[in-house]
């Protein structure tokens, strides 16, 4: 193809010609996208709980309790009350063998989990919802607390309350049973930060501890239940003597504590237990994981801590017979950690809230990469569903693109910085440069196409910065540990008089083009951005410009609800594609540039055909906007995210569905052949069958017809009813409906019907799928065919008599005339 030396073009020569070149038939066009996989939120906040073997993770998500496998990530069971209300508290047993939920409509589920059924529900009885509960240690008994004040007791085996406990002021959002059995008590605390204890033999109140002044957040004990550790978000952690009810000691933790659990009374050097007694571990606002020693109360072991918004950890919880430990932050993201070291050993992303954007990653686009409404970054592994979570930008992250191997891509955020990041063939990725220099939000970027040389960054300050890679960032040899290398900025170019929301490299790196929202699209040659052209048509602002990767064309997406297509050599509008009923957000050229994709904020996804200004099919998965569309090096793929905070992987089914329709046609053409030579050999059964199968009406008339033809075979047609299955007599009962109401063929319906209603026991009749709706059709033709029928006997009739008592002239004798 001829290139333009003028402009070095977008990627190929004439528009029109070669547009018309591809489209003749040098590609395949595509014709539909099924979802492959989705990606969707599995926990909102709120308690999560591993079972005893580490193996098995249960979380709250709204209405539901999600069951994850550990393992893979997936989720092997999704629970949901009938009342379908939100969940407000749930308890797994000790033993892992009764998980019980309550919900806002004061119900109580006890759940066989592993199968996914409820075996009993019960009202909860508390006036107000139950905000949490724990089972004892035998795994027999439930404490509820409720935001009522009550705290009550269950027995889950007999299936009765033992206790009702009251005297908590306001809303009870901790309980926890004694860990010896024998000894009966239940801690509780309400929002007057005091902790109760309950004996349960004596059904009263045994101790007020009052020492915290802020809400107590958790409970835990020592191993010989002689000691408690209690938290609170004043900053501070007390250890407690439950013989004396006296608190021992004071540890000011200088953070607000979430969760804070006793370690196991063995040595942990890499934790700083380097000696016998008494060691916990708190989790806070910090963000970070801290060891205590609570005779000296000093820290002895912290993580790196990491700056951020949504890096506060608001849960934590230690499984000591899988040795685990389990940590929460703000931001939904559940990190798991071995309990002996604190090595992180799996994430997960449990909410991502609003997706701005996503990238296929990897040479064979083996991994996903999600920039949500937060800093960090997450990545996907398809097929282990393995994520990893990415820190570095400290305000949210949005927009992101991957340059053509697949190892290295960017992301932009509102801290006005932009970073690379490198993933190794072992999957794990790191920050491997970043760069500064917008004076506001970076909303947009792209990569260089040909080789991994530059980045082209746009913002809401109205400029486009151009960043050289440079070589050292290429280079295999460059160690992981140095750090980020700095980017300087090469060239700045003040580019439109609004926000800057798309810029777009040629896929011949000598070419820029800038989407805004001042209704304007602009190409720019690199690398001096010099102004060549403006693209101007559209009336409300841009979101989106895309380069087609054959053609000197440019797409631009509008929140006019349209997608236009520019030549780059005189920057006139070739087409306009009109569908979207509102913003169309991005656009992407598939099918070696034939076809369109694009996705709007009404939650659709279209593909189009370039040649035809066709939309071939609309794709309705996501429930709101969706930000974030790319498509595999493959063409075979595409991925897309949206504020519904889901992330689908789409497989292009043409071939398969192509495959599928052939198969289909080949098939009917076998059995219509087939049932040509049963009707040929007069097996009328077999024909019979074969045409009900292949669920055709006519073909089934057409088949009765024969048989009430054939003077031999008309008696034998209640023979051949009789014998067909009972699907296949539902089947001829609805094809009965549709030949009633044509006089024509109604003879055929009504002697169909005579043979099933003679000979069908009306009760099997009533069994048979939708026989009441068929019959209700049939009734009005029927009983208008008797009258017809009815009508026609009496002229008959009529004519009849008239022919008999006619008295008809003799005839003179023609013997006698001659």
């Amino acid at each position: 193809m001829h290139r333009s030396p003028s402009r070095g073009g977008g990627g190929g020569g004439n528009s029109g010609s070669n547009m018309e070149e591809v489209v003749a038939g040098v590609s395949r066009f595509k014709a539909n996208y099924a979802v492959e996989r989705k990606i969707e939120p599995f926990y909102k906040g709120g308690k999560v709980q591993l079972d005893q073997t580490g193996q098995h993770l249960f979380c709250v998500c709204g209405t539901k309790v999600n069951i994850l496998d550990v393992a893979s990530g997936a989720i092997l069971q999704s629970l949901e009350q009938e009342d379908h209300e939100d969940i407000t508290a749930f308890d797994l047993s000790p033993d892992d063998e009764v998980l019980v939920t309550a919900s806002r409509a004061l119900l109580l589920a006890h759940w066989a989990w592993r199968e996914g059924r409820v075996i009993r529900l019960w009202k909860a009885i508390h006036t107000a919802p139950v905000a949490t509960m724990a089972f004892d240690p035998t795994s027999t008994l439930l404490a509820t607390g409720g935001c009522d004040g009550a705290v009550r007791i269950w027995d889950i085996v007999r299936h009765y309350g033992t206790h009702h406990f009251r005297g908590s002021p306001g809303v009870v959002h901790l309980v926890a049973f004694h860990p010896d059995p024998a000894r009966l008590l239940l801690f509780s605390s309400a929002t007057d930060a005091a902790i109760r204890i309950w004996s349960l033999q004596g059904q009263s109140c045994l101790a007020v501890l009052t020492a915290h002044y802020s809400a107590v957040t958790s409970l835990t004990f020592s191993a010989d239940g002689h000691t408690m550790l209690s938290s609170g978000r004043d900053k501070i952690c007390i250890v407690w003597d439950l013989q004396s009810h006296q608190a021992l000691r004071t540890i000011p933790v200088f953070e607000s504590v979430e969760a804070a659990v006793l370690l196991p009374e063995e040595l942990a050097p890499k934790l700083g237990v380097k000696s016998t007694g008494l060691y916990f571990l708190t989790a806070g606002n910090q963000g970070v994981l801290r060891v205590w020693e609570a005779a000296s109360g000093q820290c002895v072991h912290a993580q790196q801590q990491l700056l951020g918004p949504g890096r506060e950890l608001t849960f934590c919880t230690l499984v000591r017979a899988a040795g685990l430990l389990l940590s929460v932050t703000a931001d939904h993201n559940l990190l798991l950690y071995e309990a002996h070291s604190l090595q992180l050993k799996k994430q997960f992303a449990g909410y991502s809230e609003e997706v701005l954007d996503v990238r296929f990653l990897g040479p064979k686009d083996s991994h996903i990469v999600v920039a949500s409404n937060s800093p960090c970054l997450k990545v996907f592994e398809l097929q282990t569903s393995a994520c990893q979570i990415l820190h570095g930008h400290t305000d949210i992250v949005l927009a992101l693109d991957v340059f053509r191997k697949g190892w290295l891509f960017a992301s932009c955020a509102k801290d006005q910085s932009i970073r690379v990041w490198r993933m190794n063939k072992a999957g794990k990725v790191t920050c491997v440069a970043q760069g500064s220099g917008h004076t506001h939000s970076v909303g947009t970027i792209c990569c260089s196409r040909l080789k991994e040389t530059f980045l082209v960054t746009g913002s809401q300050d109205c400029t486009v910065k151009l960043w050289p890679l440079p070589k050292a960032l290429l280079s295999k040899s460059t160690a992981p540990d140095s750090g980020p290398v700095l980017l300087q900025a090469q060239t700045t170019q003040r580019c439109h008089d609004k926000d800057i929301n798309s810029v777009a490299v040629a896929p011949n790196d000598k070419l820029l083009a800038t989407g805004s929202q001042d209704r304007m699209a602009k190409l720019w040659a690199l690398p001096q951005c010099q102004l060549l052209g403006v693209f101007s048509g559209h009336r409300r602002g841009l979101w989106c410009v895309q380069f087609s990767p054959m053609d000197q064309v440019l797409a631009t997406a509008s929140a006019d609800g349209t997608i236009k297509l520019w030549a780059l050599q005189d920057f006139s509008c070739l087409k306009t594609f009109e569908g979207h009923d509102a913003s169309v957000l991005k656009v992407a050229f598939v099918s070696r540039g034939t076809q369109l994709l694009s996705s709007g904020s009404d939650g659709l996804m279209k593909l189009w055909t370039i040649k035809n200004n066709e939309c071939v099919r609309t794709l309705d998965a996501h429930q709101d906007k969706v930000w974030g569309l790319h498509c595999s090096q493959l063409d075979d793929r595409a991925l897309t995210g949206a504020s519904d905070s889901c992330v689908i992987l789409w497989k292009d089914v043409t071939e398969e569905e192509q495959a599928e329709e052939q198969a289909k046609q080949e098939e009917q053409m076998i059995k219509q052949q087939e049932l040509d030579n049963l009707l040929q050999e007069k097996r009328y059964l077999r024909a019979l069958g074969l045409a009900i199968s292949l669920d055709r009406p006519h073909t089934v008339l057409n088949v009765i017809q024969a048989i009430r033809r054939d003077p031999e075979a008309s008696e034998n047609l209640e023979a051949t009813v009789l014998r067909l299955r009972q699907d296949q007599k539902e089947a001829l009962l609805r094809f009965c409906v549709t030949w009633n109401t044509n006089s024509r063929h109604c003879h055929e319906a009504q002697a169909v019907l005579s043979v099933l209603l003679k000979h069908v026991a009306p009760e099997e009749l009533l069994a048979y799928e939708g026989v009441r709706a068929s019959l209700e059709a049939l009734l009005p033709y029927t009983e208008r065919h008797f009258q017809r029928l009815s009508r026609t006997l009496q002229a008959a009739t009529f004519l009849d008599f008239l022919w008999h008592n006619m008295k008809l002239p003799t005839l003179p004798a023609a013997s006698s005339a001659l």
